[in-house]
């Protein structure tokens, strides 16, 4: 009842929030069924402790019939968790592979480096010759400790395409996340992670570090802006025509 209770504000997801992304459903499917399995396998431990509570609460002095050594409950006792971990296993391993999965030719790459305190995105597109340039960069500020937050960095991606992440550090580990993609990913010095999501959500979502990278860790906020794909091309324009003219973002 306490888990229920506390999970009462998200309804069905049980706690997460309403994800925005393709892999973001698969992980609360993922997450929904594990708290079935849960359920049924509490309904069935505690339907089996009521039913010898009244069925064979104590009656006489004589010592009731003993089962141990009783090798098929014993085989149960053992299989029945091993199949109840496999499932959860298969499932698990099976998700996570499709969470995980890269592709070929994303639509949209984007570098995002974290630094102490915020955050840079770096928007990459290929050249004729197939060299890879920088067309949109977007630098963040840390944010203000008080008072409104001036220097929050903004990642904009476009909905219904494949967006590839590659993450950088130049100092110490950070963690980006974006608690709506149901999904967080280290970034560490001297090594690039990367990963894919497709949007399925437009509107703006609050991100933040999730690694205590240092004293000021807080302040590493941003946000990502979900927009139409014609929004997206009309970003990237602006942002090829201000580096053009020598501009910034």
């Amino acid at each position: 009842m306490l888990a229920l209770s506390a999970t009462a504000c998200s309804g069905s997801r049980l706690g997460l929030p309403e994800p925005i992304s393709i892999q973001g459903e698969r992980m609360l499917h993922l997450w929904q069924g594990s708290w079935i399995a849960a359920f049924a396998v509490g309904v069935l431990v505690w339907g089996l402790i009521l039913w010898a509570v009244v069925f064979h609460r104590k009656r006489s002095d004589d010592l009731p019939p003993q089962v141990r050594y009783n090798l098929p409950i014993e085989i149960l006792y053992t299989a029945v968790p091993f199949v109840i971990i496999a499932v959860l296993f298969y499932f698990t391993a099976r998700d996570e592979n499709f969470v995980e999965k890269t592709t070929a030719d994303p639509a949209v790459v984007v570098d995002v480096t974290g630094f102490q305190w915020s955050w840079q995105f770096d928007y990459k597109e290929e050249d004729a010759s197939g060299k890879e340039q920088t067309v949109a960069s977007v630098v963040g500020v840390p944010v203000a400790p008080n008072g409104p937050a001036p220097g929050k960095p903004v990642m904009t991606i476009p909905s219904g395409e494949t967006v590839r992440v590659r993450l950088h550090s130049n100092d110490v580990i950070h963690s980006f996340w974006v608690p709506a993609l149901i999904y967080k990913k280290d970034v560490m010095p001297g090594f690039t992670n990367e990963f894919e999501f497709t949007a399925t959500k437009t509107g703006t979502y609050e991100g933040r570090c999730a690694e205590l990278c240092g004293v000021d860790h807080s302040r590493m906020l941003f946000q990502l802006k979900v927009v139409t794909p014609e929004q997206y091309d009309k970003f990237i324009a602006d942002s090829k025509a201000a580096l053009a003219a020598g501009g910034a973002q």
